[in-house]
């Protein structure tokens, strides 16, 4: 998501042709690649950062920030999992995918909170950044 944050900064504005966004991405900034730029825009869209007006795409800024919060906690909580553990976070993020089969269609974020706690670690200091009450 920090693309696109990168190609409001660069383009001045938040409302951008698919053309001209994908053009930014690969071209102007050298982020991604033509299939990763459509993947993140289909991702963004899907999520509500990118609303599509009029074959204009408008992001969100607000919703953008949202999402980035998203993955800094997971981020963090991945980092904190795989320090207490002794392992490397591509060995969580393999044993997650397993983990979370049990919970369907959950937010990763919790289905990684979850993981934590069944690995008997002390997951209370990400209790009020997930919103768990």
């Amino acid at each position: 998501m920090q693309a696109l944050k990168d190609a409001v900064l660069f383009k001045g504005s938040n409302e951008f042709m698919k053309q001209e966004l994908i053009g930014i991405l690969v071209f102007k900034l050298r982020i991604m690649g033509v299939k990763e730029a459509k993947k993140l825009i289909d991702d963004a869209i899907e999520k509500g950062v990118i609303e599509v007006i009029e074959d204009k795409f408008v992001i969100n800024t607000e919703k953008l920030e949202e999402e980035e919060e998203k993955i800094d906690v997971f981020n963090e909580m991945l980092s904190y999992i795989a320090k207490e553990l002794g392992w490397n976070e591509f060995e969580i993020l393999e044993e997650l995918k397993e983990f979370s089969k049990r919970y369907g269609d959950l937010d990763k974020r919790i289905v990684l909170y979850l993981y934590g706690l069944d690995k008997g670690l002390n997951m209370f200091k990400f209790r009020d950044k997930l919103d768990l009450g």
